[in-house]
């Protein structure tokens, strides 16, 4: 086992060590001032069931930053095993919504009709935390399918 002191010399050893944890893969959406806006997080994690609060975190360098991190509502949706597509596309343009079966959920939040869950959020708290800011959201509603997730391991998707 290497050991290290995680800085800005180490920061491929501490990547390495992180990427030993998989990590299921999920597309978090809002609305924002120019239409429907996607982003690719694989830092999500449930918190409390009472209240239903779940986490995840998004980079302050994303150009995307902006608009989750001002959000009043958002909706995560936990990616089945079969969509890698759907996170290609999403890690590309988060406004790339052609061609997507999607809808409007509560409070005009864009919704992914095919995934393995999906979780619609108010923002509950934000915060910050190094080069990312951690975002809580109070579930409103929730939906799943019996299906596996896409899993993130090692630096390359897996399915199970």
């Amino acid at each position: 086992m290497k050991s290290f002191v995680p800085g800005p010399d180490s920061e491929r050893d501490l990547r390495t060590a992180f990427g030993a944890f998989a990590t299921g893969v999920t597309v978090v959406t809002t609305h924002s001032e120019i239409g429907p806006l996607g982003i690719v997080a694989n830092s999500f994690s449930s918190v409390s069931l009472d209240p239903a609060l779940v986490l995840w975190c998004v980079a302050k360098s994303s150009r995307r930053y902006g608009a989750f991190a001002n959000a009043k509502h958002f909706a995560i949706h936990v990616i089945a095993a079969d969509q890698k597509a759907l996170v290609d596309r999403f890690a590309r343009s988060g406004h790339d919504f052609e061609g997507v079966d999607w809808s409007l959920g509560q409070n005009d939040t864009p919704l992914l009709n095919t995934c393995a869950a999906r979780f619609e959020c108010d923002t509950y708290a934000i915060h910050e935390a190094g080069d990312h800011d951690i975002i809580l959201g109070k579930i409103t509603s929730a939906a799943c399918v019996d299906c596996d997730g896409l899993v993130f391991s090692r630096g390359a998707f897996q399915t199970p």
